[in-house]
């Protein structure tokens, strides 16, 4: 058999390689990318201490956002219309309008509600009361405005995961006595891990890079504290630099750690991905060479 030839393929691959060639000599010869101040800035006290905020935002956002998109998802598939119609209501809300906006909002609140108090409603009776910016700071509305976006999406996901089960295994739970709470968070919720890791795993990284938004509001995020660098020295390119790199570490160490929790949820799975599609592949070229051998003996 005569291999087919691809001219095209390497015409396509030459170009495509030197065109990232000349763009990365372009970048590392241009002096204005200024790396002896990427290097300066890359581990500064400002530079870490917003490295640290980012990754604090990250992971409290993430984990209240699915602890409560879990809670909206159940909601969502009650047969109770009220908290159905309350779920889907919270969803179509918080996915409807963009994070931003949701960021702002919070970081304003003292303009609606310019105290906060705790009383009896319909009443003059107060216990305390709080100047809404003292007890919302931009942190912690950040924090809010995170948590609250991400349990709309992740709502979504648990409920294709829990969806994703067979029913049966329900219906197995109710016939040995569990309740119905306890058939979601020990039977059904464990099965639908594998259908919601990858994608829980793609909103984390976005919401890493989501904390970058914060900055609108004085988040002291990694962003907001570059900013209040550059806008001292003016070296807006060098500390941008600075904060992607820091990024794509991050999202490095998220996504190594996406694959092992995949892996660990899908044991038992027939998987055809890079990891394993390779030895699948020769595997089943080895059986069938050994099957084609026999074969050809047999005749003979």
């Amino acid at each position: 058999m005569i291999p087919l030839r691809h001219p095209f393929r390497w015409i396509t691959g030459a170009l495509t390689v030197a065109v990232l060639a000349a763009a990365l000599l372009s970048l590392a010869s241009n002096p204005n990318l200024d790396t002896p101040t990427v290097l300066q800035y890359l581990f500064h006290p400002a530079i870490i201490r917003g490295l640290g905020t980012t990754i604090w935002l990250t992971v409290v956002a993430m984990v209240l956002g699915l602890a409560g998109g879990t809670v909206v998802a159940v909601m969502r598939l009650s047969a109770n219309p009220v908290l159905r119609y309350v779920a889907t209501a919270y969803i179509w809300f918080f996915r409807g309008t963009p994070l931003l906006v949701q960021i702002i909002f919070w970081g304003f609140l003292g303009a609606l509600y310019p105290v906060l108090s705790l009383g009896i409603p319909l009443t003059e009776i107060t216990f305390a009361q709080i100047a809404t910016s003292t007890a919302i700071g931009a942190t912690a509305a950040s924090l809010i405005a995170l948590t609250t976006n991400e349990a709309a999406y992740a709502a979504e996901i648990v409920r294709a995961g829990i969806l994703a089960v067979d029913s049966g295994q329900a219906e197995a739970a109710s016939a040995l006595g569990l309740t119905g709470a306890q058939t979601t968070f020990r039977v059904v919720l464990p099965q639908a891990m594998r259908v919601i890791v990858p994608p829980m795993g793609n909103e984390t990284i976005t919401m890493l890079k989501s904390t970058s938004l914060v900055s609108v509001i004085g988040g002291a995020d990694l962003l907001s504290n570059a900013q209040s660098i550059y806008a001292q020295n003016f070296k807006v390119i060098p500390l941008l630099v600075v904060v992607a790199l820091w990024f794509l570490v991050l999202t490095s160490v998220l996504t190594i750690g996406q694959g092992f929790l995949e892996r660990r949820f899908g044991r038992g799975i027939n998987r055809t991905g890079p990891s394993g599609g390779f030895v699948a592949r020769w595997i089943s070229s080895r059986r069938d060479k050994a099957l084609r051998i026999e074969s050809e003996e047999q005749h003979q």
